[in-house]
């Protein structure tokens, strides 16, 4: 059941952005989160004719803000997050997203959480849940210094301590958000340093608050060895998280 809602909601997407259409976050979300295959499916043969995104869909009359009950809810496909009061549901990530988090991850983990190789004292996770404020909150990685959360003791499935570190890495679905709407997040929260990796492009973009901003450290690309903060104690071969990668002019499947 939840596939094929999963399926269909995507075809409403793809039928309106083949027509030259946007389709607002909001209105994905909307349609994400139907349970009702009928409205589904009405939603969709709409979108084949419409003139515009708002013709397919009810005006959304429900300003409640989104709760932790409402990630609770959402589809077991979905990453589900709070951002500003409104519920963001994104499918999983496409293979290239899911190679580089995971290689960053094998390659961080034994010489800064294990002290295999280097300093240690540190907790490296993925993908946890962050509730910071009112809003919940997903990065591909995040980091946080023992000396501030010495040991992970909770039965509870989130974080209220906010990282020191975090890492997104990008799609062109979630790049917008990552950028507008979750760094001013982690800012607010004081989280320390925050990268930015995107495996199409074969980048890394290092950045480090200060004060309410962020200030970009440096950009690198593709096969490059960098020595990056909080990370610097190693020499980081970035050509380990795009490896078995087709690179973005080989491929035309969306992240």
């Amino acid at each position: 059941m939840d596939v094929l809602r999963y399926h269909v909601g995507e075809a409403f997407d793809r039928a309106l952005v083949k027509r030259g259409l946007e389709v607002s976050d909001e209105a994905r979300a909307q349609v994400l989160a139907c349970q009702d295959l009928a409205r589904l499916d009405a939603w969709l043969a709409r979108a084949l004719t419409a003139t515009s995104p708002s013709a397919t869909l009810p005006a959304v009359t429900d300003r409640r803000r989104a709760t932790y009950q409402d990630v609770l809810d959402a589809p077991p496909n979905m990453v589900a997050e709070v951002i500003d009061g409104q519920l963001v549901l994104m499918p999983r990530p496409a293979k290239p997203h899911a190679l580089a988090a995971s290689a960053l991850g094998q390659e961080l983990g034994p010489p800064f959480q294990r002290g295999k190789g280097g300093p240690g004292g540190w907790f490296v996770l993925d993908e946890p849940e962050l509730h910071l404020g009112g809003d919940i909150l997903v990065p591909d990685l995040a980091g946080w210094r023992r000396e501030r959360m010495p040991d992970c003791v909770d039965d509870e499935p989130f974080f209220t301590l906010a990282p020191d570190w975090v890492c997104e890495v990008l799609s062109p679905r979630t790049a917008k958000i990552d950028r507008s709407d979750k760094l001013p997040i982690y800012a607010r929260e004081q989280v320390a340093h925050a990268w930015l990796v995107d495996p199409l492009a074969r980048t890394l973009e290092v950045m480090r608050r200060e004060g309410p901003r962020w200030l970009l450290v440096g950009v690198w690309s593709d096969e490059a060895r960098v020595r990056v903060e909080p990370f610097d104690a190693i020499e980081l071969e970035l050509g380990a998280l795009w490896a078995g990668a087709a690179r973005q002019a080989e491929s035309s499947t969306p992240l």
